[in-house]
């Protein structure tokens, strides 16, 4: 297997264990193409980055493409999805410094009404029918409101209809991510929408920089579920 890009790792910047560099480096021994920055956008209440910070990488990813001429590294940023309505926190001010958005669903983020508050207790508590209900719409509305290159880890924290979600994804041109960190897409998730004829990556949500191009677990995930793997567009076999 030969990895064309990580997409989906984290630094000092919110929570992860290295710098952009020590993630840039470590990338490079694994012979990997192009490394993307996506550290947790700034509405998570626990460490999200700090929006005075999010110039600063921009200049800290450009200066290291100069220095590191065999990897293309990329600013991004893992956005929270922040209620039903598909808001997500990524104000206009600032995509224009980054080359890519994800998002997804977590615990952290901050509510922006006492409605998405009281969804994060059902999918934290109760888990309900209602909670998936919302879930499913927040994703669906955030691709269709936001242009988001990826939904990271569908269905981690809180549940979705993944078949509803991957139909808009399709429509959206949304890549669906299958995580090496946690179990989303699982072996199942991809049984119910593996022709539907999505995008897909695999990402290693790196959070120290030993894991960066980590795909493991997303891997086993894909040969189990006996997928296309010509639909992962970050490998290549």
């Amino acid at each position: 297997m030969k990895i064309l890009a990580d997409y989906h790792t984290h630094t000092l910047y919110s929570h992860g264990k290295g710098t952009i560099e020590d993630n840039v480096k470590v990338a490079i021994s694994k012979g990997i193409k192009t490394i993307g920055i996506s550290d947790h956008s700034y509405k998570h209440i626990a460490y999200g980055v700090k929006t005075k910070d999010i110039h600063k990488m921009r200049e800290e990813v450009n200066s290291l493409n100069d220095k590191y001429s065999d990897i293309n590294i990329l600013l991004g940023m893992e956005c929270n999805i922040l209620d039903d309505k598909g808001n997500i926190d990524m104000d206009d001010k600032f995509i224009k410094e980054l080359d890519y958005i994800m998002a997804g669903y977590h615990f952290g983020s901050t509510p922006t009404s006492f409605g998405s508050l009281l969804n994060h207790c059902n999918n934290y508590i109760f888990k309900t029918e209602k909670a998936k209900e919302y879930n499913t719409k927040a994703v669906i509305n955030a691709m269709n409101n936001n242009d988001i290159f990826v939904i990271t880890h569908p269905g981690d924290k809180g549940d979705v209809y993944i078949e509803e979600i991957a139909k808009v994804a399709k429509k959206t041109d949304t890549r669906l991510e299958i995580n090496s960190s946690h179990s989303f897409l699982n072996v199942k998730q991809i049984n119910e929408i593996k022709e539907i004829g999505n995008k897909f990556i695999i990402g290693s949500d790196a959070h120290c920089p030993e894991r960066v191009g980590d795909f493991k677990r997303a891997m086993k995930a894909v040969y189990d579920s006996n997928m296309n793997i010509s639909l992962v567009e970050n490998i290549i076999l």
